[in-house]
C-alpha cells in the first residue's frame, strides 16, 4: 500500500540508546528530516542521544501518535520492540539497520541519504504484518503480543518439557522438546530458522510450529492456518517452563497451565523501499546463492 510522500509532514525518530557508536548517524538523519521542513519529533532517549534542541515526547507510543511515520534506527530488536509499544495504532515505522542482521529493516544506515531520498520521493510501500498474541489465563488473562513469535522454553536445568499441543481443539501431538517456537511469517526469519524451521513469505497466512530439540525424531516443524487457534499444555514439571514473546521474557508457566495463542486484531506496518525484494533481502542476508549484492 503506497502513501504519498506529501503526506509525511510529522516524522518521529527512535534510536537504540545503545548503539552510541552510531550517534553521528542519528544526528545526520535528524538534521536531514528538520532540513526538508517537516516537523522532527523524538522519545527522550533518542533526544538525549543526539542532544538535540527539543521537547520530546513521553515515549514510543506518544510518538507514534503524534506522527505519520516513525523512523527507527537499531536492529530486529529494537523494531519489534516500538512495534509492542505502537500496536493498534497504526502508524507505519521504518528500520535503519544499526544492529545485525536486520530482516525487519528497510535499508543499512549506511545508505541513509538514498533511503530518505526514496521516501520523500514517495518510492515505498507499507505492509501489514500479522501480529499473534498469546493468552496465559482463564477469559482474557494475561495477553502477551508478538511480532516474530511466542517461544515455550525450558530454564536453565537441561532436562526436557513435554508439551502437548491442539489446533481448533482436535489434539496435534506431545512434543518432548527443550521448547516450542510458535512463529509468524515474519519471526520464520528469526528464531525459528535457527531452530530448522522454514523460511515463509510474507503474505503467506500461516503460522509455523518449531520444536527445538525435540526427543522424538519424527516431530518436525508444522504449519497451520493463521486463522487457526493454538492450544499448548505444560505436562510435566521436571525442568522450569517459560514463555517470552518476541525474545522478551514475559512469565513462567505451571504443571497444567495452558497457553493459547491465536492471531491478533493488531498489525504492525512496515515500510518497504523500492527496489528490493524479500526474495532478494533472503539472498543477502543469507547469503544464498544467486546474491548479486
Amino acid at each position: 500500500m503506497k502513501k504519498p510522500a506529501s503526506q509525511l509532514k510529522r516524522i518521529g525518530l527512535i534510536a537504540n540508546p545503545e548503539k552510541t557508536d552510531r550517534v553521528d548517524l542519528v544526528s545526520h538523519a535528524a538534521r536531514a528530516v528538520a532540513k526538508t521542513g517537516r516537523q522532527l519529533l523524538l522519545d527522550p532517549a533518542t533526544a538525549s542521544l543526539i542532544n538535540w534542541p527539543t521537547t520530546p515526547l513521553a515515549g514510543a507510543e506518544a510518538l507514534a501518535r503524534a506522527c505519520d511515520m516513525l523512523l527507527v534506527f537499531g536492529g530486529d530488536g529494537t523494531i519489534l520492540r516500538v512495534a509492542r509499544e505502537t500496536a493498534g495504532i497504526g502508524t507505519p515505522i521504518m528500520g535503519l539497520n544499526v544492529g545485525g542482521l536486520g530482516f525487519l529493516t528497510a535499508a543499512s544506515g549506511k545508505k541513509l541519504t538514498g533511503a530518505l531520498a526514496k521516501l520523500w520521493e514517495g518510492q515505498y510501500t507499507i505492509e501489514p504484518l500479522a501480529m499473534i498474541e498469546a493468552c496465559t489465563g482463564r477469559g482474557r488473562g494475561q495477553r502477551h503480543l508478538a511480532l516474530n513469535d511466542v517461544v515455550i522454553s525450558r530454564g536453565r536445568i537441561p532436562r526436557l518439557i513435554e508439551l502437548a499441543v491442539s489446533v481448533d481443539d482436535e489434539p496435534v501431538t506431545r512434543y518432548r522438546c527443550d521448547g516450542l517456537i510458535v512463529c509468524t511469517p515474519t519471526g520464520s526469519t528469526a528464531y525459528s530458522l535457527a531452530a530448522g524451521g522454514a523460511v515463509v513469505t510474507p503474505r503467506a497466512e500461516v503460522l509455523a510450529l518449531t520444536p527445538i530439540c525435540p526427543h522424538t525424531l519424527s516431530n518436525r516443524a508444522l504449519i497451520i492456518s493463521l486463522k487457526s487457534t493454538l492450544t499448548i499444555e505444560v505436562l510435566n514439571h521436571r525442568a522450569d517452563t517459560y514463555l517470552n514473546a518476541d525474545g522478551k521474557f514475559q512469565t513462567e508457566l505451571a504443571p497444567g497451565q495452558r497457553v493459547v495463542i491465536r492471531r491478533s486484531t493488531q498489525k504492525t506496518r512496515l515500510v518497504r523501499l523500492a527496489g528490493r525484494s524479500f526474495f532478494e533481502t533472503l539472498r543477502h542476508k543469507l547469503q544464498w546463492s544467486g546474491s548479486h549484492v
